[in-house]
């Protein structure tokens, strides 16, 4: 898939705002430091589509991007690291929570994990509360051109063990990425448009 085309359309905290067309959607969300608005300009060839930031927790509300006029790129709060206060936190989770719960237009959701990282509860409980909730999801391993190729090979091992010690029969579908050297790029956006297609 090639991405002509990708606009900003609206921020906000309530789910029944979002766009009221049918367009499919694709959430990424994931830890607040883990470089996501990196990974949503790299995918979308905008320097400045999703804002990036020094401090972590830059996004604080759904964001909505219309890709090619027929698909929406959802921005998501992270989740985590952010130097916000509970309250503020009790808030993200509540309108997240209600995203996943209540969005028909959801398709898939992207789940990115720092790839440097071991496994963290945080993330795999986030994960397992996405499956048990029956929404489908992926991971993506951000920050790839951190690490030479046998250690990627190892963090990866490591996630699936740490997943098949919980609920889960077998890995969920995952993406090896660097923002900065543009890995992944097409495998993530292929996958994306085979998801369209089928619709």
């Amino acid at each position: 898939m090639k991405i002509n085309s990708a606009k900003f359309v609206v921020s906000n905290q309530d789910v029944k705002k979002c766009p009221s067309n049918h367009f499919p959607e694709y959430a990424f969300i994931g830890r607040s430091n883990v470089g996501k608005s990196s990974l949503i300009n790299m995918l979308t060839n905008h320097k400045n589509l999703a804002k990036t930031s020094g401090k972590p927790g830059k996004t604080q509300l759904i964001n909505h991007f219309l890709i090619n006029n027929e698909w929406y790129l959802v921005d998501l709060p992270g989740y985590g690291y952010a130097r916000v206060s509970k309250t503020q936190k009790a808030k993200f989770q509540k309108f997240i929570t209600r995203y996943f719960e209540q969005r028909k237009q959801l398709i898939c959701g992207f789940v990115l994990v720092d790839i440097r990282h071991d496994p963290q509860p945080i993330d795999t409980e986030f994960m397992e509360w996405l499956g048990s909730n029956g929404v489908p999801f992926a991971i993506i391993f951000t920050k790839a051109d951190k690490l030479k190729p046998k250690a990627i090979e190892k963090q990866v091992n490591d996630y699936k063990e740490a997943l098949l010690q919980t609920t889960w029969e077998e890995m969920p579908p995952y993406f090896i990425t660097s923002a900065s050297k543009g890995i992944g790029k097409e495998e993530l956006l292929g996958y994306i448009d085979e998801i369209n297609k089928s619709l």
